[in-house]
């Protein structure tokens, strides 16, 4: 069971800094689609974590503002940045089901 301990691990820091972002960064997708990335792994995660959070944080006071009857916000905003949040957030799950999944994998690999 010790191969559960890693997982556990990593996906607690995922929550947590989801959680804490508020930043704005290319996406995963983004990333993986220009070819342009140049850094470690962690620090591109990092990054999409922050700016999903970033659009899920934008989306909810966007949500909260029409609401509260601004007028310079429209229903149709609020349900677009609401729907790129969700894809968004879908993203970043699929990626982790992808690592996990890898992980799975390689740990199950003979030496």
């Amino acid at each position: 069971m010790s191969g559960v301990t890693p997982i556990a691990s990593a996906m607690q820091q995922i929550q947590s800094m989801a959680a804490e972002a508020a930043g704005d960064a290319p996406s995963i997708g983004t990333i993986a689609e220009s070819g342009a990335a140049s850094g470690e792994f962690s620090t591109l995660l990092d990054n999409a974590l922050r700016k999903t959070s970033g659009k899920q944080m934008q989306s909810v006071a966007q949500a909260h503002a029409f609401e509260m009857g601004a007028p310079n916000v429209a229903l149709n905003d609020v349900m677009v940045d609401m729907q790129k949040a969700n894809i968004a957030f879908q993203e970043v799950v699929e990626v982790r089901n992808k690592l996990s999944s890898a992980y799975t994998t390689i740990m199950q690999m003979s030496v």
